[in-house]
């Protein structure tokens, strides 16, 4: 199972190739909106090892928001050309899952907490999805107006881990003692590479021909719901 995974939702660009679960290849960059330039050479660069060891992509995994209207249209139309180019399946991850991913892993005896990857928007907008410890969705991606009473309900309850280019801006508002801050957290496409080959051995593609990215415009910004 070689899978090449695609991140390109934020103002980073990742590329990451695995083999089960293992990642042969990995390059990103982090000096801004450089996709258009930057994804095809790093590619190539993974496609270059994969030639090397005389192997062959299985499928292609690609971030699909919520975010970057630009950065997404590069990394969803490069990923769906190589899936019909190459004849082989199209996996579709979001964006706050990677996120969550990462943020999991990063913080140790955390299982009672819950964790919040935020996708900025305008303004005091976020994008946001709630999981528990073992990457268990517990309330689904919504575009939350936030408040000094957002997710009060959940943080009386427990402590939540919120991270994401859109939690910088909610750490004044979000003051309660359970609401914690993860820092300088990005999507990579090396925290792709569990959930696609999860996807993978459970058969869950996409359709080439019809999948769209979740663009942040998609979506209507309401109060946050509980969970």
């Amino acid at each position: 199972m070689i899978i090449l995974h695609i991140e390109t939702s934020t103002n980073v660009c990742s590329v990451a190739l695995s083999e089960n679960s293992d990642c042969l290849f990995f390059k990103s960059n982090t000096d801004g909106m450089n996709h258009a330039a930057l994804l095809s050479v790093f590619i190539a660069e993974a496609l270059e090892v994969l030639k090397s060891q005389d192997k062959k992509l299985s499928a292609v995994a690609v971030s699909s928001g919520p975010g970057s209207y630009t950065g997404l249209r590069i990394g969803v139309s490069t990923a769906k050309g190589l899936s019909y180019g190459l004849d082989i399946p199209l996996i579709a991850i979001s964006t706050l899952e990677v996120l969550a991913t990462e943020a999991i892993n990063s913080i140790e005896n955390a299982e009672d907490a819950f964790f919040c990857p935020m996708i900025d928007a305008r303004r005091m907008e976020v994008y946001s999805a709630f999981y528990d410890a073992s990457l268990n969705l517990k309330r689904e991606i919504s575009a939350d107006i936030i408040d000094s009473e957002s997710y009060s309900e959940i943080l009386s309850q427990q402590p939540v881990y919120f991270f994401g280019n859109g939690s910088e801006k909610c750490k004044l508002a979000l003051n309660h003692s359970n609401a914690r801050f993860i820092e300088n957290l990005v999507p990579l496409a090396t925290n792709m590479i569990p959930i696609a080959v999860k996807a993978f051995n459970e058969q869950k593609f996409v359709d080439t021909a019809y999948f769209e990215p979740f663009y942040l415009k998609e979506f209507q910004t309401t109060t946050p719901k509980p969970i």
